[in-house]
């Protein structure tokens, strides 16, 4: 029997999964990996700005629930992205979580065409949100598949 490859979107998130544990902040653990030409040009975890303490090294500072010493995965990307002066128009982000409304905005505005994703997000913002987008065409959005049939996928092509 011929093997096959593993398919693109498998392989990108399970990309997001592994450099989610790179995070640094203790409420959640989230990996974005940014795609441009079907190659990887970043990842970002949620974790603190540089050369600013750490989550897991001094807690976790809080105001409404809400972690304040972390920047988002998807910030950290594109502020790498920023900082080396890569181009993000035209990517397609993997992310282990919908992004947050502010970062669901920020990845329209920095010229993401394609997320996808795992774990949702909901709430009354991101819906608006994403029936706009949905309106518009602006961004396609897609759910991956769940962690069972994301194995069961991994393990017949490991064969």
């Amino acid at each position: 029997m011929e093997r096959q490859r593993l398919p693109r979107t498998t392989y990108f998130i399970n990309v997001a999964i592994l450099t989610s544990l790179r995070g640094t902040c203790n409420k959640e653990r989230v990996g974005c990996v940014l795609v441009k030409d079907k190659r990887i040009i970043a990842t970002g975890v949620n974790g603190s700005p540089s050369h600013l303490d750490h989550c897991i090294d001094v807690g976790c500072k809080e105001i409404n629930n809400h972690c304040i010493r972390a920047s988002h995965a998807e910030q950290n990307v594109i502020a790498l992205c920023s900082k080396h002066g890569i181009s993000t128009k035209g990517c397609d982000v993997y992310i282990t979580h919908f992004p947050c409304p502010t970062c669901l905005k920020l990845l329209i505005n920095a010229g993401i065409k394609r997320i996808y994703y795992m774990n949702d997000y909901k709430n009354e913002e991101n819906d608006y949100l994403l029936e706009e987008i949905k309106d518009k065409k602006i961004i396609y959005v897609e759910k991956i598949k769940d962690e069972d049939e994301r194995n069961s996928e991994i393990t017949e092509f490991v064969r």
